[in-house]
């Protein structure tokens, strides 16, 4: 009996999944376990491994874009005649040797390999438990004598006749702009170039060119989308607040002459602004909150999101109960969740149900911008860099150490003042930072 391959449900909210890449092929025979496919979400990108044995007859091409719950293809026996008209052989094929042994792969590492031109499977993978790692993929492209080319520079020198091992390069990649200037140097006209990416009518500006094109799809899509989204149906406002940060800056010097010498992890600046705005948002539910057609529903439980960069993006995976977590357990959950998202390993799940979110460039110097509202929340909090400033007492000026805290909120749900009562309340805590530091 035909066995369906269903493209799954990975979280609660998840309305659709794209195949974003077959990764075995037509009658193949597949074990349990094999990766059958690259789903791509409006959060992540998973693989999706085979639950059952047989020889594979899919159903639905590349790109094609469906519910969770629809069928991709089906797991046949031999002879057995799929739904969809597909025969498998009568003799069960020979396993491919690619998916003899399964290969784990982070989605970063195959992004990484599919833009360097590197066979992934080639590859000896350094990660936990033998995983490929995008720095495995790296370093097996410095390793090699010829130069690595993104796809579009190899096309683009197809196209020109141009060998793209003699093209030179500062940073050992070539690059669809090495390409073009080649193409420059010998009087060549550019090759024709790839559909544009906003669907509304649009033109390169007179005496310029693409060195480069980034589709609007995947990660990069959802955020275009769910940003527009949210500036379109949110009146959004931003307060800018100064808050002085000595206590913390203090005692976490002394948290690092005490733990120094047992190798435990001293909670970072930005741990204990998350803790303050947990424990804020208590006082202050409002913040804590959703919009539902015309009512605004508090909510009962603070799940923190916590914006993290990683390669092409942005992703917010969430800290359940964060009230309610001491502010090493906070630090612990903060560091693990970053990592899981760097190596793409983070769960769906993991994504989602978050009622407020802080996102951090202090490490990169910005004192104050304008985070933006994920749809669904209220409210998102900007952490600022920690600087130098100064205060008067009496007539002594005294040195002091300040960042910027930077709420947006909306003001369908919250006005003005209560936005800034719930500043003023993060920044007393901070003052107290001892206060801080045990759980609920």
């Amino acid at each position: 009996m035909a066995i369906e391959v269903l493209l799954p449900k990975l979280g609660l909210t998840m309305e659709e999944g794209t195949v974003d890449e077959w990764l075995v092929n037509d009658g193949d025979l597949i074990a349990v376990g094999t990766p059958l496919l690259r789903l791509a979400t409006d959060k992540i990108d998973v693989d999706v491994e085979a639950e059952s044995e047989g020889i594979l007859a899919k159903a639905v091409p590349n790109g094609t874009t469906l519910a969770p719950g629809s069928v991709l293809g089906w797991l046949l026996a031999p002879g057995e005649a799929a739904p969809g008209g597909a025969v498998a052989p009568a003799a069960a094929p020979t396993a491919p040797a690619a998916h003899l042994g399964r290969q784990l792969v982070s989605p970063n590492a195959r992004r990484v390999a599919q833009e360097l031109g590197i066979d992934i499977a080639a590859l000896r993978g350094t990660g936990p438990g033998g995983r490929v790692v995008s720095e495995d993929v790296e370093e097996s492209a410095l390793a090699q004598p010829t130069k690595v080319t993104s796809p579009l520079a190899r096309r683009d020198a197809q196209l020109a006749g141009i060998d793209v091992n003699g093209l030179p390069t500062d940073t050992g990649y070539v690059t669809r702009k090495d390409v073009r200037e080649a193409i420059s140097g010998q009087g060549s006209g550019t090759p024709a170039s790839t559909a544009p990416i906003s669907p509304a009518p649009a033109v390169i500006p007179p005496g310029q060119e693409s060195s480069s094109i980034i589709p609007l799809k995947g990660m990069r899509g959802t955020i275009a989308a769910r940003m527009v989204q949210s500036l379109t149906e949110m009146a959004q406002l931003t307060h800018g607040y100064e808050v002085c940060t000595d206590s913390v800056v203090e005692l976490r010097g002394t948290l690092k002459e005490q733990y120094r010498d047992f190798g435990l992890q001293v909670p970072s600046l930005n741990d204990f602004v998350v803790r303050a705005a947990a424990l804020a948002l208590r006082k202050h539910p409002i913040l804590n909150a959703t919009i539902v057609d015309r009512e605004i529903h508090l909510l009962r439980r603070i799940h923190m999101g916590m914006a993290v960069a990683v390669p092409g993006g942005l992703m917010v995976p969430v800290i359940r109960d964060a009230d309610t977590l001491s502010i090493f357990e906070l630090a612990r959950a903060t560091r693990d969740l970053a990592e899981s998202c760097r190596s793409g390993s983070i769960s769906l799940d993991a994504l989602e149900g978050g009622s407020f979110a802080v996102t951090s460039l202090g490490t990169y110097g910005v004192d104050f911008f304008t985070p933006v509202i994920n749809p669904g929340n209220v409210g998102i909090l900007g952490v600022g860099r920690l600087r130098d400033s100064g205060r008067w007492d009496d007539d002594r000026f005294v040195k002091t150490q300040v960042l910027t805290l930077s709420l947006t909120f909306d003001h369908r749900a919250v006005d003005g003042a209560p936005a800034a009562e719930f500043l003023q309340t993060i920044a007393e805590l901070l003052a107290r930072p001892l206060v801080l530091l045990p759980g609920a």
